[in-house]
């Protein structure tokens, strides 16, 4: 039986009504507003650049409590943010002072271990690469004042 001669006519949609060139079905403009925000909302709230949600999760996976609360996350982002930056900031005074543009494991090690606080809070860690401080005790090194004294008595 034919549809049209019956009376039928088919329910047009916006899908059969729109372009087939594009291939894809316009948005709203709510859901362009979503797609350029950068970040998770709870760390642009924060004002923080690392991630809150993530953290939060790290922290439930990770079964340190039983229970998480609302602000651990935020807290936790937080304090990894600012030890990035301190440290970030180091070594970059560090390179600078080499006169390197690039910051490199030695000058992690470098930042960390002049630094009383980070060196206490890294006190048992190896950085790969990093080598050590360098430090000559003063036994070995050589005294200017008794040792040209001692060559003109013997002579």
């Amino acid at each position: 039986i034919n549809a049209e001669y019956m009376g039928w006519q088919p329910v047009r949609t916006r899908s059969m009504t729109m372009k087939k060139s594009g291939g894809k079905v316009a948005s709203s403009p709510k859901a362009k507003k979503a797609k350029t925000t950068t970040g998770s909302k709870s760390s642009k709230k924060a004002g923080l650049t690392f991630p809150v949600g993530r953290c939060k999760s790290l922290l439930k996976s990770g079964r340190y409590a039983s229970r998480v609360g609302k602000g651990s996350g935020v807290y936790l982002a937080a304090v990894l943010e600012y030890l990035t930056a301190e440290v970030l900031e180091l070594a970059g005074n560090a390179s600078r002072d080499n006169r390197k543009k690039r910051i490199s494991p030695r000058f992690l090690l470098l930042a960390m271990r002049n630094d009383d606080e980070l060196n206490q809070l890294i006190k048992g860690v190896t950085l790969p690469a990093g080598g050590v401080l360098p430090n000559i005790q003063s036994v070995l090194l050589k005294k200017k004042g008794k040792a040209t004294s001692s060559l003109s008595q013997e002579v």
